[in-house]
């Protein structure tokens, strides 16, 4: 059996699908938004699964190119007059493209693997099943596309297929609204876009997508492998039932992802020595990047007395909204997207701001000012009304005598701590 497979993957249009699919998404992941996923494991297998919305067409469409073999070749008829039964001659061309897709799947992987290696140290189990589903969608598309092309086996079928497959894709948000639930059940891409990176996708939205999934590859396989029409009316009950398991295990609720957090993602891993710092255990592999830049930010917040004696990273989410815990000790760090430049200097302006839900805190120009007169320069946003501003309040607290400066800035301080103004 292998070397027949072997023999289909270079004698069908398996090999050049999948360096097709490869090579589109590697250039999605470097070339088309790169700040998506540069965090995690997690991220970037979301971020694989949001570009199946490229993929996927692509997939069905050289199902479709490779469906009209037979009558691109004149063989139909002579191949019907054979014993051997059409199963035996559908199987390897079956595992061909299956084979070479999800090898493509996960090169693609493999490559945005190139960025993480070394820094994402925190592998949670929930990537393998969005892995897992992200192969099984391209499976699934590329049989049905097998079929679909062996029924209509015109030149058209292919190009069409795939515009048709991409508008399916967009359409499914707007088709089931109110219900989002039912568009995570049928759309391998949907809420898999901008993951923060304490974001998971819940083991019963993947075992949903599974079933529906898996139920249409098996649909495809018979309908490209059934000779009379009685099997391929019977191949439409697997997609029935399937789609049936799919909306019962799917807990029927909205934004499912978009509101899920990887609790054991937050929790904070420390350097061992002092002064305390600690960042998210998605984050640990910065670890070695953060310490130095937090441990100078410590030593610039020190000349405030009862100043922050540790660095957290700031934990909090914004979907749901969950602040990070705040007390005088300690000093939270911001890591966005992986920017590790300028934390001393992040550190320092987040130790005087108050919270996202913060309503009676620290204007934030003074947070600003009180920040750079530690800093030692003048104040710079990328909001000019608000430097033009904070730099009016810096010069106000420069010219101020050294005692009354140091009681200003920890009066800023307890403000942004205390929620107080």
């Amino acid at each position: 059996m292998s070397r027949i497979l072997r023999i289909e993957i270079r004698r069908s249009a398996a090999l050049g699908s999948a360096l097709i699919l490869l090579v589109a998404g590697v250039a999605l992941l470097y070339l088309f938004d790169e700040t998506d996923w540069p965090t995690g494991w997690m991220q970037l297998a979301m971020t694989q699964r949001l570009y199946l919305a490229v993929l996927w067409p692509l997939a069905l469409a050289a199902g479709a190119w490779e469906g009209r073999r037979e009558r691109q070749a004149n063989m139909t008829e002579l191949l019907a007059t054979t014993p051997r039964p059409r199963v035996h001659r559908a199987v390897p061309t079956l595992l061909a493209m299956a084979v070479t897709l999800t090898a493509g799947y996960l090169l693609m992987g493999a490559a945005g693997a190139v960025s993480l290696v070394g820094t994402a140290l925190y592998l949670p189990p929930a990537v393998l099943t969005v892995t897992v589903v992200g192969v099984l969608s391209l499976v699934a598309a590329v049989w049905v596309g097998l079929a679909i092309g062996r029924l209509l086996p015109w030149l058209v079928t292919a190009p069409l297929l795939a515009v048709a497959g991409l508008g399916l894709l967009l359409t499914i948000p707007g088709a089931t609204r109110p219900r989002g639930w039912l568009a995570l059940v049928f759309s391998p891409i949907y809420e898999m876009n901008m993951p923060d990176a304490y974001t998971t996708v819940p083991g019963r939205v993947s075992a949903a997508q599974a079933s529906w999934l898996g139920a249409l590859a098996i649909t495809g396989l018979l309908l490209f492998a059934a000779r009379g029409w009685r099997i391929r009316v019977a191949a439409l009950l697997p997609v029935v039932l399937g789609a049936t398991l799919a909306i019962a295990v799917m807990p029927h609720q909205n934004r499912l992802v978009v509101d899920s957090v990887d609790h054991a993602a937050q929790v904070l891993v420390c350097a061992p020595d002092e002064p305390r710092v600690c960042v998210s255990r998605v984050h640990e592999g910065l670890l070695p990047q953060v310490v130095p830049q937090a441990r100078a930010a410590l030593a610039l917040l020190a000349r405030l007395p009862g100043g922050p004696t540790r660095v957290n990273e700031d934990t909090t989410t914004y979907i749901p909204y969950v602040p990070a815990p705040r007390n005088a000790g300690v000093a939270l760090v911001p890591i966005r997207n992986g920017e590790m430049d300028d934390l001393t200097q992040e550190i320092v302006i987040a130790a005087f701001a108050g919270s996202y839900d913060c309503p009676n805190g620290p204007d934030w120009r003074d947070s600003l000012a009180a920040a750079y007169l530690l800093i030692g320069r003048q104040p710079v946003t990328e909001e000019a009304d608000d430097t033009a501003a904070a730099v009016v309040r810096w010069q106000q607290l420069r010219a101020l005598p050294a005692g009354q400066a140091t009681a200003r800035l920890v009066a800023i301080r307890q403000a942004a701590v205390g929620c107080t103004s």
